[in-house]
């Protein structure tokens, strides 16, 4: 391993994402020692493995290297290569898991990336995908990643344990990315979402009777003997808006009912909701029942309620970009020309604090962090305004024509 010496060494299993995607980045050869060392099943997860070896596949000339008792990693990034990809994601994680670094990655490619990923479109855990297509998209666009090409297509819904969906994303590649200066976030104007329904085709769907829920036993079969009632998409959609109608009057809420093939494996129900600002702010909250077979059952109403109740405390925390893709803007705004870049946050979440400390080991790059009081801001919470120079980051792999 002759580029060792050079590499950075992590301890951990802890967020072994964002280091790869940076030293993929960077150029930096990484090495990642005693990962789950002293639990009683050591070493790499299934879902770690499942993308480490996505990693390998949107790259080329990486080297990876694990020990036997997958305690101990070494990676040496190759180059970016993209085309078209299909990856089998683990079912034990969210597709959005994955798809969350591919955002970061597919600017930057010799090739503009189009990769069909399976698995579970929707969980409890990571962002689904409508939550990214909703709101990782615009960001790109505002850092000059746009075109038709740019695109989160899902195909089938597949919710856990078992998953089965299908998404398409396709993003062009950028040679430059423009600097922001994004520090109003503006004021609410509408509120889009989305409640899904996956229901499989083992009982008559049409028959309401099966859902008219009165106790917890009721509950119960009528939840996991995948009798789902197409009427649970607008029993949620009515207890959403019974909270939103308070505050605004432009809402619109679609459902999203799959069955059949483009239904996964297992059935569930869930909702996705977004604020659009008129400054092109968009804000998300989402929330997704039960997996198939574990834990209470979760009545649509009460899903509902409590995913527009999580969208206003997402406005309450405010800033021009939502917790989920805070990282996303801080890369971005890193690898841009050298110029300023200024995004006002809401609280930084645990992810983005530890996501900073990894831009200052692989890019040698601080942000100057103003903090913003609501008395300042005359709304919602404490903000942060975050403030860097580009490194001035050129796409090397991109084919010139």
């Amino acid at each position: 391993m002759a580029g060792e010496a050079q590499s950075l060494g992590y301890t951990g299993c802890n967020f072994l994402r964002q280091r790869l995607v940076l030293a993929t980045l960077s150029g930096r050869p990484l090495k990642i020692r005693k990962i789950r060392a002293k639990e009683e099943d050591p070493g790499l997860r299934d879902f770690e493995a499942s993308f480490i070896r996505l990693i390998d596949k949107v790259t080329n000339g990486s080297r990876i290297e694990i020990n036997q008792t997958g305690t101990t990693l070494y990676y040496q990034p190759g180059l970016l290569y993209g085309g078209s990809l299909e990856h089998d994601c683990s079912p034990s994680r969210g597709i959005g898991y994955y798809l969350e670094s591919l955002l970061c990655l597919a600017p930057f490619m010799k090739h503009p990336l189009k990769i069909v990923l399976r698995g579970v479109t929707n969980d409890q855990v990571d962002p689904s995908v409508d939550v990214l297509k909703a709101t990782a998209l615009p960001l790109l666009k505002k850092f000059g990643i746009d075109g038709e090409s740019l695109e989160i297509k899902i195909n089938r819904r597949g919710m856990p344990p078992k998953g089965g969906g299908e998404i398409l994303f396709a993003c062009p590649v950028r040679k430059v990315l423009q600097p922001i200066q994004f520090t109003d976030p503006g004021k609410i104007k509408r509120i889009r979402g989305t409640a899904y329904l996956v229901t499989r085709d083992s009982v008559n769907l049409t028959d309401s009777e099966n859902c008219k829920i009165v106790d917890e036993s009721k509950a119960q079969k009528c939840r996991y003997s995948v009798r789902v009632s197409p009427q649970m998409a607008n029993r949620m959609v009515e207890s959403a808006r019974g909270i939103l109608n308070k505050f605004l009057p432009d809402i619109y809420i679609y459902t999203d009912h799959m069955k059949g093939a483009s239904s996964g494996k297992s059935p569930g129900f869930g909702m996705c909701l977004t604020a659009e600002t008129i400054n092109g702010t968009v804000l998300s909250a989402e929330l997704a029942s039960n997996p198939q077979g574990q834990g209470a059952a979760v009545l649509p109403e009460e899903l509902g309620q409590n995913c527009a109740k999580l969208l206003l405390e997402e406005i309450y925390r405010g800033g021009c970009v939502d917790s989920t893709n805070q990282s996303l803007a801080l890369l971005l705004m890193t690898l841009g020309q050298r110029d300023v870049s200024k995004v006002l946050l809401g609280p930084l979440s645990p992810y983005t604090i530890e996501f900073l400390r990894h831009l200052r080991s692989f890019f040698q790059i601080m942000f100057k962090i103003e903090t913003k009081t609501p008395e300042e801001e005359h709304m919602g919470g404490e903000k942060v305004l975050m403030t860097c120079v580009g490194i001035g980051f050129s796409n090397l792999s991109k084919t010139i024509r």
